[in-house]
């Protein structure tokens, strides 16, 4: 390949990473044509991109990226996975899908978190740990406990002197009714 079509390639490859912070790095060498159409449509689905791509066009395009430490030590054909709503998510699809047989030679080879490389066995790491929206979710209720909590406590109490001014008013009422019956037997 001459070198102005591999500086063609690293160029292609570099507007389509173009924004990427967080990716992973796949094994997909023996899989079959099918199988990888399958596992293509699959990540699509969940807005995932796959690209197989040859190591030192990878390093050329990634050069002066964060993307640029996933590819140390990677060798042999490698893919690069990105995408998802976030890297976690990112790293569980991958998991998911290295765990089954449907997909036997796909793996993962490790990857990159916030400009951090990661090893395959960090990646499986990663994809236990909650997702943005899992993340989010707890934060939220988090942020909402206290206020919950005060409020029941608030409302206990609060509910209780209601309920003794409201009896308190019906036996007030319930005496002046009383007494008015008694003002107009007498009379």
């Amino acid at each position: 390949m001459s070198k102005y079509l591999k500086n063609l390639i690293a160029d292609d490859l570099k507007n389509r990473l173009d924004g990427v912070s967080d990716a992973l790095v796949v094994d997909v060498v023996g899989m079959e044509a099918n199988q990888n159409v399958v596992l293509r449509r699959e990540l699509r689905q969940k807005g995932i991109h796959l690209l197989v791509v040859k190591n030192s066009l990878a390093r050329r395009a990634t050069e002066g990226t964060t993307l640029a430490s996933a590819f140390e030590g990677i060798e042999g054909t490698a893919a690069i996975v990105w995408g998802s709503e976030d890297v976690v998510s990112l790293a569980k699809e991958v998991a998911r899908l290295a765990k089954g047989d449907k997909f036997a030679p796909f793996a993962p080879k490790g990857g990159v978190m916030d400009g951090s490389r990661l090893s395959a066995q960090e990646v499986l790491a990663v994809s236990k740990w909650p997702s943005r929206s899992e993340q989010l979710s707890l934060l939220v209720g988090q942020i909402l406990s206290p206020g919950a909590n005060l409020s029941a406590q608030m409302l206990g109490p609060g509910g209780s002197l209601a309920s003794q001014f409201e009896q308190k008013g019906q036996a007030e009422q319930e005496g002046q009714v009383e007494q008015e019956e008694q003002d107009a037997e007498s009379r």
